[in-house]
């Protein structure tokens, strides 16, 4: 803890605390929780930026071209509650045959943190497709963490998923 010397004499911190300290501390506190919530547990069934998914990226590219591509605003589908946007019409086309396919799992959220019991963010750029699914991570740092055991993360991601999505 931090002291101050005042007239000879050591005054620490917490013995200097006056209204405004703890009115400045507490608006602290009460921003680093919702930054933190909002950044950690984002609850619901989708990961959405005003209702488009994956930030923008075509869901149907991490198959055919095994890299994220942004789409393109114009070509867009829904499905689920959550608007898609595709690269090109034919990505589009291949979506709306069969979204369930190309749909991110756990609505988007990251699946490390879903396997790990909570929800995040996503960087479209983290991502795995096992098993002809997409799973996206908050970071490709996480995403080397959920490729140790991708397995047992889905299996741990999916039981986990039903109480996350419900809330």
């Amino acid at each position: 803890m931090p002291s101050h010397f005042v007239r000879g004499k050591v005054k620490t911190a917490t013995a200097r605390l006056d209204r405004r300290s703890v009115l400045m501390i507490g608006a602290g506190a009460l921003g680093a929780a919702l930054i933190g919530a909002s950044g950690r547990a984002r609850a619901g069934r989708l990961n959405l930026q005003g209702g488009v998914a994956i930030k923008g990226h075509d869901p149907v590219a991490y198959f055919t071209q095994g890299a994220p591509v942004k789409g393109d605003p114009a070509i867009t589908a829904s499905h689920d509650g959550a608007v898609y946007h595709f690269a090109s019409t034919a990505n589009r086309d291949a979506f709306v045959a069969d979204p369930a396919r190309y749909a991110p799992q756990y609505g988007g959220f990251c699946a490390y943190a879903v396997a790990n019991g909570y929800t995040a963010d996503i960087d479209p750029r983290a991502f795995t497709v096992h098993d002809d699914k997409l799973y996206l991570n908050v970071s490709r740092r996480i995403r080397s963490r959920w490729e140790r055991d991708i397995p047992g993360n889905v299996a741990k991601g999916d039981a986990n998923w039903p109480a996350l999505s419900a809330g």
